[in-house]
């Protein structure tokens, strides 16, 4: 997943930065924070995204697409703060083939 692709920011790292400041400016932490993210139709990388939010409260729904080609994840998680947001992203962003939304 190339989290660049259409960003304005030369690295991955000034990118989390930016997500995070944005996360904080317009955040009240700790909250519910609804995550996104679109997967080929495969149940091991919706396992291995599951695994991210292991020990997080949340909620969980799912959607396949018409075609059953892909499925939209959306998971409505308590955290913290906008450091523990972005652990969640940067960890998710390692499972191949997951747009992050």
């Amino acid at each position: 997943m190339d989290i660049l692709q259409g960003n304005q920011h030369a690295n991955p790292e000034e990118f989390y930065n930016s997500l995070r400041e944005k996360l904080e400016d317009h955040h009240d932490f700790p909250e519910d924070y609804l995550f996104k993210f679109i997967v080929p139709t495969d149940q091991a990388k919706l396992t291995d995204i599951y695994r991210v939010f292991d020990g997080i409260k949340f909620t969980l729904g799912n959607r396949e697409s018409k075609n059953g080609k892909y499925t939209a994840c959306n998971i409505n998680a308590f955290v913290l703060d906008a450091h523990q947001v972005v652990k969640i992203y940067k960890e998710v962003a390692k499972i191949e083939g997951v747009i992050l939304l």
